[in-house]
Formats: C-alpha cells, sequence, structure tokens
C-alpha cells in the first residue's frame, strides 16, 4: 500500500505529453500505453433505473471512483486493473422473495466492485489499407458481497481482438478520425446453476473525431450478447450502452463526459459518466 501510495503522489507531481484514447469509452483500442509509463483514469457514474436480476433490486446506481490503471510493460504488452471503488443504488422496487439471500435494509445498498485484471497485446501495426490488431484477455475477481444485491461475486474470464484503423486529414501528429471495434466472448459463471456457465459475445465500436487540439467527440455502441437460444442464467443477461461525449485536455490532464443510453431490458434506462485522465511520464525517460 505505501509503494502505491507513493507511486500515484510521484504521478500528480508530474508532467505529461500524450494520451491513450479511453475514458469515457468501455470499448478497448489498439494504442500499447508507452513502456514505463502509468496512467490513471477514474471517473463518477450516475445510472437510471439499474436492474439486477440476480438479486431482484432495480433503481438509480452512483458509481463512486471508476478506477483504471493501466500500464505499459513493453512496447506491445500493456497490463490493465479496472474496477469501482464504491457503488451506491438507491432501491426502487425489488423482486420478492428475492432469488438470492439478501442483506439490505432501507431502500440503499453500496458494495465494493468486482475488480477486472487484464493484459492487451498489440499484434501488428496498422498500415495504409489494414487496421492494427490487438488482443485482450482477463478475468473478473470475486470482490463483491452477492448479498449487498449489486456484484455476482463469481470469477468470470474473457478475450476479444481488438481492431483500429485512423482516417482523414493529418491534424499536426493525429488523424481526423480515429475508428475501434472489439468482438469476442466472455465465460460467465452461473450464480444459481451449479457446473453451468453462460458463453456471451462480447462486441463494441467507437469512433473520436478531433476538433482540435483540444478537443474530441467520442462516441460507441458497447455490450454484451447472450448466445443461447432460451433465457439467460440470472446475472449473465445481455446488456450494452450507447455512449457518446466529448474529451477535453486541459493542462496536464484528459477531462471526459459523456451521456449513456441502454440498449437492452437489463441497461440502464440512462446515465451520464465524468472522468479525469493521467498519464505519467515513462520511468526510462532521461533525467533533464
Amino acid at each position: 500500500m505505501t509503494r502505491l501510495l507513493l507511486i500515484l503522489s510521484t504521478m500528480l507531481l508530474a508532467s505529461v505529453s500524450a494520451f491513450a484514447q479511453q475514458r469515457p469509452l468501455l470499448t478497448e483500442d489498439v494504442d500499447i500505453t508507452p513502456e514505463g509509463t502509468i496512467e490513471v483514469a477514474a471517473g463518477v457514474d450516475f445510472l437510471q433505473n439499474v436492474k439486477f436480476p440476480l438479486s431482484g433490486l432495480k433503481g438509480d446506481l452512483t458509481r463512486v471512483g471508476d478506477i483504471r490503471v493501466r500500464t505499459g510493460f513493453s512496447g506491445n504488452v500493456e497490463l490493465q486493473i479496472e474496477g469501482t471503488i464504491q457503488n451506491y443504488l438507491a432501491i426502487n422496487s425489488q423482486t420478492t422473495p428475492s432469488p438470492i439471500p439478501l442483506n439490505v435494509s432501507g431502500n440503499s445498498t453500496n458494495d465494493f466492485d468486482d475488480l477486472i485484471v487484464s493484459a492487451k497485446v498489440k499484434l501488428r501495426n496498422e498500415t495504409g489499407n489494414l487496421p492494427a490488431i490487438g488482443l485482450k484477455f482477463g478475468f473478473q475477481m470475486p470482490n463483491t458481497d452477492q448479498a449487498r444485491g449489486i456484484g455476482t461475486n463469481q470469477i468470470n474470464v474473457f478475450s476479444k481482438i481488438l481492431l483500429q484503423k485512423r482516417f482523414g486529414r493529418v491534424t499536426g501528429k493525429q488523424p481526423r478520425v480515429n475508428v475501434f471495434g472489439n468482438i469476442g466472448l466472455a465465460i460467465m459463471t452461473a450464480p444459481l446453476e451449479r457446473f453451468t456457465q453462460n458463453d456471451l459475445l462480447l462486441y463494441g465500436i467507437a469512433g473520436i473525431f478531433k476538433v482540435n487540439e483540444r478537443i474530441n467527440i467520442v462516441s460507441e455502441v458497447n455490450g454484451r450478447l447472450n448466445t443461447r437460444s432460451g433465457n439467460a442464467p440470472l446475472g449473465t443477461e445481455s446488456v450494452g450502452q450507447f455512449r457518446i461525449g466529448t474529451q477535453i485536455r486541459a493542462s496536464n490532464l484528459r477531462f471526459d463526459t459523456a451521456a449513456i443510453f441502454g440498449l437492452t431490458k437489463f441497461s440502464p434506462r440512462t446515465g451520464i459518466t465524468f472522468g479525469v485522465t493521467y498519464l505519467s511520464p515513462s520511468i526510462f525517460a532521461p533525467a533533464k
């Protein structure tokens, strides 16, 4: 813990020259965080009419401290940790009896998030006619308490192929449009069914339009799709979002915001997210 605090303190005192293009998007690009640097993104989400079929709870969810930490391990490998420090749910309704035993009192509940640990590998660079190609794989750890009604407290694994292509007139060193997409598979444990899993199709397509050197317009469609012919096991349903927002670079930080619209029955109805991203200098950079 002391070592982590020292790293974060050093990052807050240092300067920055470039950013990967992630928050407020969920879709993964192929770009690798520069070797020896650490990118930290933090945000807050406000989501309306969120549904948790496993617990039977429905309500408005506030996600405080949506943290994404990425570090360049080598020129083509990146390690990531993602998760939310605390989820707060204002309960509007609930299924009676609940599908699982709950430890919830009153009309609200809160819980830590299930952390996601993953690695991204850049397989080939973009060329004039062909996109860059990458691979991301990882797992979701069971950090939540399912009795709180928000998380599933299950181990899930995933892998997806990443594609990315830039288009348009170059402004400075950056193309005008950056388009990237993901396709993959998630293997999710069915919480209420022994020796059962659900294989879900992961998808995402996103675009970043560069307005000028400081402002980007961003948009995406991202989610997971149940591949079973019937209903998905509770806790493994199809969910999807459409996001549209902005990224604004100011000083050594990149601020972002986006509106969120649900695309499936079990997705949040609407929402909004705010965040900020910081990229540290490389530890391999020569001293000035």
